[in-house]
């Protein structure tokens, strides 16, 4: 009994907040250099202490300024990329973040030729190894390298079932296993990225948080 309640739990999460920050922004993610370099912008926007829907806004306006991928994002000035962030509703740290963005796309493109497959080919299939090397990346602090990590776990296998604090955070307060095994054997044949994507949803809702990277609404 308690486990077919569980899988109905799950399906109602799955409907009412199965949806990505990457889906969200208009990301078509994909395991080709654009999209994946989408996903770690957002997951670097999404590590500062703002609001998730202006970080996700913050998104989608660097890629209406063409700064889709590491080359364009380097080659900007630092001017066009604060007002990028600046028309997305990135205010608070419009200037830091311009100036992060532009060194690590440089660090991405010396290191990589601005192919993050690339840097999972560094990693091999160690999952640690790969969150150190994002780590590296200017901005994306340890939310963001779990976000960039539970978004990519859909295109990037290996790294699934990434489940990290935040998503047995949301597992528990909706009473549901949060021992990572025991979590990851209800998502069935559910994308491994929206299914964490669920978790975390539910996990901000119940604590009234807009953002995963502080305790206060953002």
């Amino acid at each position: 009994m308690p486990e077919t309640s569980d899988h109905e739990t799950v399906r109602k999460l799955l409907a009412t907040h199965g949806r990505t920050y990457a889906d969200q922004a208009g990301i078509h993610l994909r395991n080709t250099p654009q999209p994946l370099y989408q996903l770690l912008v957002l997951a670097c926007l999404l590590s500062a202490r703002i609001r998730s829907d202006t970080a996700v806004a913050s998104s989608r306006a660097l890629s209406e300024a063409g700064l889709r991928d590491a080359r364009r994002m380097a080659d900007a000035t630092w001017q066009e990329r604060v007002d990028a962030l600046g028309r997305g509703g990135y205010r608070r740290y419009d200037e830091r973040t311009a100036t992060q963005l532009g060194v690590g796309a440089e660090l991405l493109l010396d290191k990589y030729h601005g192919d993050l497959r690339g840097l999972r080919d560094a990693a091999g299939a160690d999952t640690g190894a790969l969150r150190s090397l994002l780590r590296e990346i200017p901005g994306l602090g340890p939310v963001g390298a779990d976000i960039f990590l539970r978004e990519v776990q859909g295109v990037w296998p290996e790294v699934a079932p990434y489940l990290d604090q935040k998503t047995l955070q949301g597992a528990r307060r909706r009473g549901l296993p949060d021992e990572p095994k025991a979590l990851a054997r209800l998502a069935d044949h559910t994308d491994p990225a929206v299914f964490a994507a669920a978790m975390v949803r539910a996990a901000l809702e119940r604590t009234g948080k807009r953002s995963e990277s502080t305790g206060k609404e953002a």
